[in-house]
């Protein structure tokens, strides 16, 4: 078994190469920057680590495992022109850079590359392959609508906003590993679970993601510092402090949300700390992770083929950037 920093390796590897033609360069270019700035690659590895989980690597799975990172990358792209977002891994996005209309086309391209990695499967895997990639693509414009709904909207419960993320995050995560476990012949029971500790890892990580976009250091993270709520945007912070606030800090939290206070960051990050968000945010990200770990545990493999994942999956959730 592989460990998550060998086969990331050998993902970069396979990956590390321009998947686009020369021409026209205005249009390919820009996904050849944003590729060149790297990324975690956890969802790819997932593939590979789930493929590995059940018997030796699939030589269809690193087909899968780049259409799922050019998916990923595709996605990113436009929920950075719909956030406004001026930098992506501590670089200006491809709509700074470049601008909108051909960061729009760059993405759309990149997802149609996605596709045609798919095309490259034996046949045998390809209606599978293709029903859950499909399922699950949809499923992330789902939740991307809903978090731009969101913003629009006073009031979001947390359970509204975990469904939300579920969509968005968390289903990208459990396909993967899904994907994985088709291409090796896992069985419906292995597959379930699979797909369930990838839900769990993907609430997990994002809880860690919000965390970070607060409280970590810009410098590891490598996205504007309290990018979140200069945006106003809905996290599971910003819905736990609104539920757990006491009138005063919840009118003062309001006024900043609609106001454009020169200290809007550091008076948010103030309230969150009075309202104990840190700490809770840490502990609902470790219930999450456990919860992941006890899907892992359940898969019917040697014990010895799951510590992988249950490695991953630690990393991911513990990361500080």
């Amino acid at each position: 078994m592989q460990s998550f920093e060998d086969l990331s390796k050998k993902f970069s590897a396979h990956f590390d190469r321009s998947h686009f033609p020369e021409q026209p360069a205005s249009l390919y270019e820009p996904n050849n920057y944003f590729l060149s700035l790297g990324g975690k690659r956890f969802r790819p590895v997932l593939c590979l680590m789930a493929n590995e989980m059940l018997g030796e690597i699939h030589p269809d799975a690193w087909h899968v495992a780049t259409a799922i990172e050019l998916f990923h990358n595709f996605t990113l792209i436009h929920d950075d022109i719909m956030d406004k977002a001026p930098l992506r891994r501590g670089q200006p996005t491809v709509h700074s850079k470049y601008n909108e209309p051909t960061a729009i086309l760059a993405g759309d391209v990149m997802l149609v590359k996605a596709y045609d990695y798919i095309t490259k499967l034996n046949p045998e895997f390809i209606p599978r392959i293709l029903t859950l990639f499909n399922k699950t693509a949809a499923e992330v414009c789902e939740g991307q609508q809903y978090d731009m709904d969101f913003e629009l909207r006073d009031h979001v419960s947390y359970e509204e906003y975990l469904h939300m993320i579920t969509l968005k995050t968390s289903v990208l995560l459990a396909a993967s590993l899904q994907m994985g476990g088709i291409l090796g012949g896992g069985s419906l029971g292995n597959l379930a679970l699979l797909y369930e500790a990838g839900k769990k890892i993907g609430l997990a990580f994002q809880m860690q993601d919000d965390y970070l976009d607060a409280f970590g250091d810009p410098e590891k993270f490598g996205k504007q510092p309290g990018g979140d709520i200069l945006s106003n945007k809905k996290t599971f912070l910003l819905i736990q402090a609104l539920e757990v606030a006491n009138a005063v800090q919840k009118q003062e939290l309001q006024e900043l949300l609609n106001g454009n206070a020169t200290n809007k960051v550091t008076r948010v990050l103030q309230l969150y700390r009075e309202c104990k968000i840190d700490e809770w945010a840490i502990a609902q990200k470790d219930l999450f992770l456990n919860e992941a770990l006890g899907y892992i545990e359940e898969i019917a493999v040697l014990a010895k083929r799951k510590l992988p994942l249950k490695d991953l999956a630690l990393l991911l959730v513990k990361r500080d950037y």
